[in-house]
């Protein structure tokens, strides 16, 4: 086999012919588009003589490649390996980041004892080098890191349910470029996502997406170039954000708050318990496990910072039909009666919050 032999595929229709080589093992086989396939040369055969058999195929995978410059009489220089890869492809749209931290089931018809793999997806035109890792006490665990080429997703790990325990709080960093072609420089990307090992326990956890032909669990880590927004947020990002919206829709701005303590450092930490805030999706969820779930995030919260007497803890959790604050006050009443519970600031909240402290 040589450039310019006319080939079939032996494992699917269509055909080209050789434009090239990569290595012993691999032949170019150029189309009627121009575009080169990389194909193994036993998956192809010549058919310029209608000799369907892969004899000849084998011969030459035997054949040392120095061997045909070594034959004077058939050597030409154009018969030389050439080194072949693809460019990237691009899609419209995709100069603007998004990358997402994806969880897939092994096994979605056992969700109860199934694996889970983990997946780094890179929906976007540039390159990106990540390192993930997990928390571990008051440091850091790096799981992974590589590069993940553009519009494609890649491998990470593959865990069971015994490791839930120790992946509550997962950190993604990441550097965007692109290859052999100028581009925008985009900011280093450093999230922090809370992973909650009981929504591995629930089906509807799981949902239909653009990446996987399975249900996945798929965490944002930056879309269209705005990197996610982490679970807790400090009181000042809150405030900033409040006040934007308000201006937004042409509504008078709330008063700046006044915190004890010039530095920040007596600013109470702000939880929003609100459903979109908290889950990714609610889809399949019904409003018990919404609730539960908003609970179960209250309570841990107060666990996380039970040691650290005179904390204020500010819960987001609406007006609405107060159900939830309800729920919240019980919770203080009977579970944490240690701790101190008052209507938060309207002028820095609204109506819908809850001022804890920690005693």
């Amino acid at each position: 086999m040589k450039i310019g032999d006319k080939v079939r595929f032996l494992s699917e229709v269509g055909g080209g012919r050789v434009a090239g080589f990569q290595g012993k093992d691999v032949v170019l086989v150029e189309d009627e588009d121009g575009f080169q396939i990389p194909t193994a040369v036993a998956d192809v055969v010549v058919v310029d003589d209608d000799d369907y058999s892969t004899r000849r195929i084998v011969e030459n995978k035997m054949k040392p490649a120095a061997t045909v410059a070594d034959d004077d009489s058939d050597y030409d220089p154009a018969d030389r390996p050439v080194t072949f890869k693809a460019p990237a492809e691009e899609r419209k749209g995709g100069d603007m980041l998004s990358a997402y931290l994806a969880f897939v089931p092994v096994d979605v018809k056992a969700i109860t004892s199934s694996r889970f793999e983990t997946y780094f997806v890179n929906d976007s035109n540039y390159y990106m080098h990540y390192v993930y890792s997990v928390a571990e006490g008051a440091g850091w665990q790096l799981r992974s890191t590589g590069e993940v080429e553009p519009n494609t997703k890649l491998f990470i790990e593959e865990f069971g349910r015994d490791e839930l325990g120790t992946m509550e709080r997962v950190c993604v960093q990441l550097v965007a470029y692109k290859r052999d072609k100028p581009f925008l420089m985009k900011p280093a990307v450093d999230v922090q996502l809370r992973i909650d090992p009981v929504k591995f326990y629930k089906l509807h956890t799981f949902c239909e997406n653009d990446f996987f032909e399975q249900p996945a669990l798929v965490l944002a880590i930056i879309e269209n170039d705005k990197p996610a927004r982490p679970l807790v947020i400090d009181a000042k990002r809150l405030k900033q954000e409040m006040m934007g919206k308000a201006a937004a829709d042409s509504q008078p701005s709330r008063p700046q708050p006044k915190h004890a303590g010039a530095d920040g450092k007596d600013d109470p930490l702000v939880v929003d318990l609100h459903a979109g805030e908290l889950l990714e999706t609610t889809a399949g969820m019904s409003a018990a496990d919404i609730l539960n779930y908003q609970l179960e995030t209250f309570r841990n919260t107060i666990r996380q910072y039970e040691k650290q007497k005179g904390k204020k803890i500010v819960f987001i959790h609406g007006k609405g039909e107060g159900v939830l604050r309800h729920a919240l006050v019980n919770e203080l009443r009977y579970r944490f009666k240690s701790c101190q519970y008052q209507d938060a600031s309207f002028q820095e909240y609204g109506y819908g919050a809850t001022q804890v402290t920690i005693k």
